[in-house]
């Protein structure tokens, strides 16, 4: 509008312009039309390769002592790390409060019954975590035995992530050989732990899901420090940083895939 109120001053003088019979009106200024300013585009939202992020995200991790942080505060706990690692990376999205299905001790067959005993099938999330196994191999379950549950927990947790596999994914099993409470059998510890954690990684990857690989995190004790809770057994807050250090970023992509 400022720029128009020129040109609207100087009709009346234009018009008596061409009423003059010594003016061609062929020599009066053409009229000014301002030119419309290019549409604004607003920058995207936090965006991967393929997409954007949900607007709200429900995470649901399932385990054992491991996903509760047994001796850790809950804000220590790696499901929470990771929940508010993310909040940092996807800042316009947000981040409920992870919901966490797992209690110490429990093996496969033992996460299965508790997802049973809470009805949590009727829910659907948009992120979903599954740590199990130590447990089997510590009370001297078969492996043949993990390998059917597991398989069936991996079902499961892609029915609860809406049938979207890429929504779902598996952490490796630490290796508490590595640990004060372990250390006198690490060998036959990490030999097992081995065979559990190849199996996981195999049946996980025919399933279509990502697999995070920590257990070479859990291996640093003793040379990093703090490296292990309180009770000589479990991983530290920092050893769980270390872990969600390691894929947050992957797991940021699954979100905005």
């Amino acid at each position: 509008m400022i720029q128009l109120r020129p040109f609207l001053l100087c009709l009346p003088m234009a018009f008596c312009l061409a009423c003059t019979p010594d003016e061609d009106s062929a020599n009066l200024p053409a009229p000014y039309v301002p030119t419309p300013s290019p549409p604004v585009e607003e920058p995207p939202e936090e965006e991967g390769e393929n997409g954007t992020a949900p607007d709200t995200v429900r995470y649901l991790a399932l385990g054992d002592s491991y996903t509760i942080g047994e001796s850790v505060p809950a804000v220590g706990d790696w499901p929470n790390q990771l929940v508010d690692s993310l909040s940092l990376r996807l800042a316009s999205t947000h981040f409920e409060p992870a919901r966490i299905i797992a209690t110490t001790g429990w093996t496969t067959s033992n996460l299965s019954q508790g997802m049973d005993a809470q009805q949590i099938d009727t829910s659907t999330f948009d992120l979903v975590s599954l740590l199990i196994g130590v447990n089997n191999q510590y009370q001297g379950l078969s492996l043949e035995a993990y390998e059917t549950e597991f398989v069936q927990l991996l079902e499961r947790a892609v029915n609860l992530a809406d049938g979207q596999s890429d929504r779902v994914f598996v952490v490796s099993i630490p290796d508490y050989g590595y640990t004060p409470f372990g250390q006198g059998n690490q060998t036959s510890i990490s030999q097992d732990l081995a065979e559990f954690n190849a199996s996981c990684a195999s049946l996980t990857s025919a399933a279509g899901i990502a697999h995070y690989n920590i257990t070479p995190i859990s291996q640093q004790w003793p040379g990093a420090a703090n490296w292990v809770a309180s009770d000589g057994l479990h991983p530290s807050a920092p050893q769980y940083a270390a872990w969600v250090a390691s894929f947050a970023a992957d797991v940021q992509a699954q979100l905005t895939n």
